[in-house]
């Protein structure tokens, strides 16, 4: 195994010709994907792994510099890409991945046959003519909420994410691995994504994109998947999904797995 694949705890299952990536969110690893892995291992090859600073990987590995814009992570997809020898991937992301996937796709679109983008969004913060569904002032209560105590944070951010109370399994299963993170290391990772915009760039993606999302999210307006829709460079394709919370993987499950699996098997082109 190499170093990248050792870093990222990167884990490849079933044997399909077709090569499925997914990848993870904010505040969550690979395991977030396990109710989706079993409908696919019998048919793709599937590569699983952790973004850097997730709570799985080793915290001395995270480079503040190198992850303060999303392109690091997209220069890991494309050196873990390289590194297993995939010619080409249906990419599947959460949340920030579904954007780090897409900058990959702009400097490697070979790699790339389609992104399958859940709970994507170029920007949060509103902006002029654009509702990105936070204002500035409360990203910055948000990243003093982390700053002084940093698992009453978890406890308050997940229910309201995931869209539902701390009984929920779901809610547990988020908290947990937000938790399993090291408080700069999440702070780091929230700015840089809070802070993040993707518009000017959405035009250069040229690879067709699915865009999934829940019609109530609390970090991603339901109108951003229109918004994606219309300012993407290829092809794209819109369905929402009436869901609610920005986790609907692991929410939702029995409604969300077969809009996925549809999304994965469909082409828009044909």
């Amino acid at each position: 195994m190499g170093l990248i694949e050792e870093a990222h705890n990167v884990k490849i299952v079933g044997s399909g010709n077709q090569t499925i990536v997914l990848a993870h969110g904010f505040g969550t690893d690979q395991s977030v994907w396990k109710h989706l892995v079993p409908h696919l291992v019998d048919d793709y090859r599937l590569i699983l792994f952790d973004n850097m600073g997730a709570g799985t990987t080793n915290p001395d590995y995270f480079d503040f510099e190198r992850y303060s814009t999303l392109d690091g992570y997209a220069y890991d997809v494309i050196a873990i890409l390289e590194e297993l020898r995939v010619q080409s991937c249906i990419f599947v992301g959460h949340s920030v991945s579904a954007m780090i996937g897409a900058i990959a796709s702009i400097t490697r679109p070979d790699l790339f046959t389609k992104i399958v983008a859940i709970s994507a969004s170029p920007r949060y913060l509103n902006d002029t003519d654009y509702y990105g569904g936070f204002e500035h002032e409360e990203i910055q209560q948000l990243f003093e909420a982390m700053q002084s105590n940093y698992k009453a944070w978890c406890d308050g951010f997940a229910p309201l994410v995931v869209g539902g109370d701390m009984e929920t399994m779901a809610v547990q299963e988020f908290s947990r691995t937000l938790f399993n993170m090291r408080p700069d290391i999440a702070l780091s990772v929230a700015q840089t994504i809070f802070q993040s915009d993707m518009r000017h760039l959405l035009s250069h993606v040229t690879i067709p994109c699915h865009i999934i999302q829940s019609m109530k999210d609390l970090a991603v307006p339901v109108m951003i998947s229109e918004y994606l829709h219309q300012n993407l460079g290829g092809q794209s394709i819109v369905e929402v999904m009436q869901t609610n919370g920005h986790l609907p993987q692991l929410s939702s499950p029995d409604v969300v797995i077969p809009v996925l699996l549809r999304h994965i098997r469909y082409n828009i082109a044909t």
